[in-house]
This record gives structure tokens, C-alpha cells and sequence, in this order.
């Protein structure tokens, strides 16, 4: 008999220290199992239209009757979000690009699938390790990956927000995929880069460890609410948005 899971979740946002327009949005939707932080790209023209407009078209997914279902739906209501804000962008008078980095989580049948552009990340506690799931598509990655820089100097870096991906930069929407074994006691963070530019792996691991370890699903808010306040104690140069998950056996 397959093991049957449940989940639990909280969201919070905030518009940061710095700026004066909150340029995130992000997607609950727990009934059907589907989280999703968008960033609007600060550096271009109307990035909380663009991050709103990944979000309402998420939120047309229908509730999944397969996986194979799931992933085409997901991917088609992205690539809908991509055509609008390319659309959006044309009849500007401004000009430029409008876009959104996203990352989303949809977990269905003891799998957790995600999909992902840009540098927002998708994190996971499991049997008492954390895991970074998602891989930045940003320029300073890309510079970690070819041995030019290290892991520590990334975080600092001048290009360190420079994406290379995103919803709307292009005709074509570049996504990447990846699924994973769902467990019992999971727990997982989707957050903005504006979250870990401030928080380090090692905090997100003890929040999401209470999490995982808790019989509670109440825990999720508090544990939101925490990271938030967190990374606006230390400055909060960037909008933040985060959403935490915690999977459960169903009782």
C-alpha cells in the first residue's frame, strides 16, 4: 500500500526595506498541492505586473488527474504568462523587457515537482539534511560553475542579481524541471533572492528542521513569519516572499 501524504503551508511577503513597491507575488494553493514565488525583475520596466501576471496564470491550473497532466498544464499556463508579458512589453511606450523569475513546487501521487527560471530557489528538509533543489540561472552561477568563482564569493558578488532566465525576457521560455521522491516528514521553502541574500543555509536548515519535525501544521506560519522578520532585522535590501511546506502522513 503506497504511503499517503498531506501537506500543510503559510506564505509571507514584504516589501523590504529599500524599495517602495513589492515586485513579488507568489501562489498557495495547498487543496491542490501547487506553491509558486514570482520575482519581478527589479531592473526592468513593471516587474510586479510581471510576477502578478505568473501568478494568475498558475492559478488556472485545474487540480491534477496524473502527473503527466500536471507537468503540461503547469508548463502550458507558464508559457501563457510568457506570451502576455511579451505582449504587455510591446505596446509600452517605454519599452524593455518585462519579466519574472518563478519557481514552483506541485507535489502529487508521493512526488514533488519542481520547476523553475531565474535565481528565486526551491528549498527541501530531509532526513536531516538540507537541499537546495533549485540551481540559479544568473550570471555568477554560471561563473560558479565554470571553477572561476566559489560558492562564498557568489554571494557578494556585483553581478550577483543579474538573471539569465526569466518569464517574459524571451519568445521562447527556457524552464527547467526536476522531480524528487516525496517523504513523510519533508518540509520546503520557496523564497525570492531577496530572502537569501540575507539568510544563511544553515538558519533556513534549523527553521525548516522545526518544521519537518513538528505534528503540527501550525508551525508553517510562525516558521514564515520568522524567516520574514529575520531578514528584515538584517536590512532587507530586496522585496522578500516565502512560502514554507510541510508534508505529513494523512491520518
Amino acid at each position: 500500500m503506497s504511503l499517503i501524504l498531506t501537506w500543510h503551508s503559510a506564505a509571507a511577503t514584504d516589501v523590504g526595506r529599500v524599495r517602495s513597491i513589492n515586485e513579488d507575488s507568489y501562489l498557495e494553493r495547498p487543496d491542490i498541492g501547487l506553491w509558486a514565488v514570482a520575482d519581478g525583475m527589479g531592473g526592468h520596466e513593471a516587474g510586479d505586473v510581471a510576477s502578478r501576471t505568473v501568478v494568475e496564470e498558475l492559478n488556472r491550473v485545474p487540480a491534477p488527474v496524473s502527473r503527466e497532466a500536471l507537468i503540461g498544464n503547469i508548463e502550458r499556463r507558464l508559457r501563457a504568462a510568457n506570451e502576455r508579458l511579451i505582449d504587455y512589453a510591446a505596446q509600452r511606450e517605454e519599452g524593455g523587457i518585462v519579466g519574472s523569475t518563478v519557481v514552483v513546487l506541485a507535489c502529487h501521487a508521493g512526488t514533488a515537482l519542481c520547476f523553475w527560471a531565474g535565481d528565486s530557489r526551491i528549498y527541501r528538509y530531509q532526513d536531516g539534511a538540507l537541499q537546495r533543489l533549485t540551481q540559479d540561472h544568473s550570471q555568477v552561477q554560471e561563473l560558479v560553475r565554470l571553477g572561476l568563482i566559489d560558492r562564498a564569493e557568489a554571494e557578494t558578488h556585483p553581478a550577483s542579481n543579474v538573471v539569465t532566465r526569466a518569464v517574459g525576457a524571451a519568445e521562447f521560455l527556457n524552464l527547467d524541471m526536476d522531480s524528487h521522491e516525496l517523504g513523510p516528514d519533508d518540509a520546503f521553502l520557496l523564497c525570492s533572492d531577496g530572502l537569501t541574500a540575507h539568510i544563511r543555509d544553515e538558519e533556513i536548515a534549523a527553521v525548516l528542521a522545526a518544521v519537518a519535525e513538528s505534528p503540527s501544521g501550525g508551525v508553517c506560519q510562525t516558521a514564515a513569519e520568522g524567516l520574514l522578520e529575520r531578514t528584515l532585522e538584517q536590512g532587507a535590501r530586496d522585496n522578500v516572499t516565502l512560502v514554507i511546506v510541510q508534508v505529513q502522513r494523512a491520518r
